[in-house]
Order: C-alpha cells, then sequence, then structure tokens
C-alpha cells in the first residue's frame, strides 16, 4: 500500500468514478490509475468498486469503510506537511481561503492586508464560490478556512463558529417613493420589482422565509452573486435591490442611491468561520481569525478542534 493509491482512489471519487478525469486531474495516465487502484484491491483482498467491463460503477460496501480509512489518512497526510512548513519556514507559507464574494470583496480586504504587514512571507489565495462549493473546498483540504453565511453549519466534517452579525438594506435611487417611507414593510416590497442575490447566496433564505411566513410573493426580476450589480441594475431602474450591509457600510453608494435598513423585515444574519474536522491550523491561521472577528481567538478555536463545544459562545 501507498500513498499513490489512496490519492488515486480518493481522486476517482471526487470525479464520480471517471478514470479519465481523475487521470487528468492527477497529472498521469488512464491505465496507471486503473493499475494502481487493482493493486490495492488485490492486497486488501477486496473490490472497493464494482465495475461493468473496465468502467467504475459503484463504491462497494467495503469500499465506503476503505474510503473512510483513506480520508483519515490522506487528511493527516496533510496535518504532517503542514506542521513541517510551519517549522521549517516558521511564519511562511500560503493561507488559503475559502468565501463568497460579499465576503471577499467587503469584509476580508482589511483582515488580509493586516495579514500580509504581519506575516510578509504568507501568500493569500482567495477561493470565491457558492456557499455550499465553500463548505466543500474546506472539506477536500483545498483551504485552510471558509467563510461565508450560509451551508457551513450542519456538517459534521466542519468545525465552525460565528464571526459577525449583519442585517440586509434595501437600496434604491434617492427618487423613489420608498425612500420617502420612515420604515419599510414586507407588503412594500413585495408591490416593487425586486432585485436580490441568488437563492443559495448571501443570507437569501431569511428573504425569502420572511415573505412566505406573510404570505406573500415578491416580484424578483433579476438575481445575482454580486452586490455591485445588483446596485448597478438598480441605477438603471429595473428595481429595488435588497443586499447585505456591509456592500454599502464601508462602500458607499453615492448621492444617486440611498439604503434603508431592514433587520426587523428579513432578521439578523450570522456569517460563520469554517476549518475541517481534525485538520492542523497553522499559526497564521489562527492570527487570521484573529484579525476577522474579535470575538474569535486561538484558544476558542483550538477547544472547538479539539471536540469541545462552546455553546457559551454567542454574538
Amino acid at each position: 500500500m501507498n500513498l499513490h493509491q489512496f490519492r488515486f482512489v480518493q481522486e476517482a471519487v471526487r470525479q464520480d468514478l471517471n478514470l479519465t478525469e481523475t487521470a487528468k486531474a492527477l497529472f498521469t495516465s488512464q491505465p496507471g490509475v486503473s493499475k494502481a487502484i487493482l493493486e490495492l484491491e488485490s492486497e486488501l483482498g477486496i473490490d472497493i468498486f464494482a465495475r461493468h467491463g473496465k468502467r467504475l460503477r459503484r463504491i462497494t460496501e467495503p469500499g465506503q469503510q476503505v474510503l473512510k480509512s483513506v480520508e483519515v489518512i490522506m487528511r493527516e497526510v496533510n496535518n504532517l506537511k503542514r506542521i513541517g512548513e510551519e517549522y521549517s519556514k516558521q511564519d511562511a507559507g500560503t493561507l488559503s481561503i475559502a468565501t463568497t464574494h460579499s465576503q471577499a470583496r467587503y469584509v476580508l480586504p482589511q483582515p488580509v492586508a493586516q495579514l500580509r504587514r504581519r506575516f510578509p512571507k504568507v501568500n493569500i489565495s482567495l477561493h470565491q464560490g457558492t456557499p455550499r462549493q465553500v463548505a466543500q473546498m474546506v472539506l477536500e483540504d483545498q483551504a485552510d478556512l471558509g467563510l461565508a453565511t450560509e451551508s457551513l453549519t450542519h456538517i459534521n466534517e466542519l468545525v465552525t463558529l460565528p464571526c459577525y452579525e449583519w442585517q440586509h438594506v434595501v437600496v434604491m435611487p434617492s427618487s423613489h417613493p420608498l425612500a420617502q417611507m420612515e420604515r419599510l414593510t414586507l407588503e412594500a416590497l413585495a408591490a416593487e420589482p425586486l432585485i436580490s442575490y441568488h437563492p443559495s447566496f448571501t443570507g437569501r433564505t431569511r428573504i425569502d422565509q420572511a415573505f412566505a411566513a406573510r404570505e406573500l410573493t415578491p416580484n424578483i426580476v433579476l438575481e445575482a452573486i454580486d452586490a455591485d450589480v445588483i446596485k448597478t441594475y438598480v441605477r438603471l431602474g429595473m428595481g429595488v435591490g435588497i443586499v447585505a450591509e456591509m456592500a454599502v457600510r464601508d462602500d458607499p453608494t453615492g448621492g444617486d442611491l440611498v439604503w434603508r435598513p431592514v433587520g426587523q423585515l428579513f432578521g439578523q444574519n450570522v456569517a460563520r468561520i469554517a476549518f475541517r474536522r481534525g485538520g492542523y491550523l497553522r499559526g497564521f491561521v489562527y492570527a487570521f481569525a484573529e484579525m476577522l472577528s474579535d470575538r474569535l481567538s486561538r484558544n476558542l478555536i483550538q477547544k472547538a478542534m479539539a471536540g469541545e463545544h462552546p455553546e457559551e459562545y454567542q454574538l
């Protein structure tokens, strides 16, 4: 048995049992991948995969158990690499962050700049995607940490902690009738063409739930993943925008647009940081988390990673 075999098996599962794509992802040949997997199966005395001809069709029952062990082995191998990097290179390396556009655009610039000042030998790699993709990147060890509002909770393989609360705001031209209302209502918003986030992004779930609870059907005329795009279409007169407050709080919309907080309508959202359970975190990862939120500390994260449940930790 060797790590190459484990890596080939793991990647084959990631590529939906497509050995051609597996070989491409690992920069090797398809026959080489097939041979390595067959050799591992022969050594173990079981079939990890059920086949039809030369094609892999499904993971067998013993194969499921093998994959669990492979995941643990490969995770510990990555931990060993990180330990070696930390102690050989000291404060150097790469911090990989998986996050959504809103977090990357409006929340991360200051902490990232602060990290670079404190750890000038550390490079930062930003991976942007949907909240679900953020979770997957952390799970697959493509990122040291993930930051998002949706999809990070209730995944056993992830350790997640809340960073900060935020609310939605409504953005509209300063001449819009809603701009004259002292307190916006769901009924008033439901009567307008609305431009907001795609359902998988930035707390959109709360928006949909709030309208549904009042048995209202919002007129969503355009969905986007980027608050800047939403504001652009608001300026074009397509409708009223609903965006995260960080998109206007530190990035003023200008005199042509105004914004109104609507936390009373859609509730408060919680942005969360996620780490892979059982992973090894380098010193600058802890430092970055502390820069990201003054509610996070190395001690708190270590307790959570060790399996303790800091239920008393609330925003």
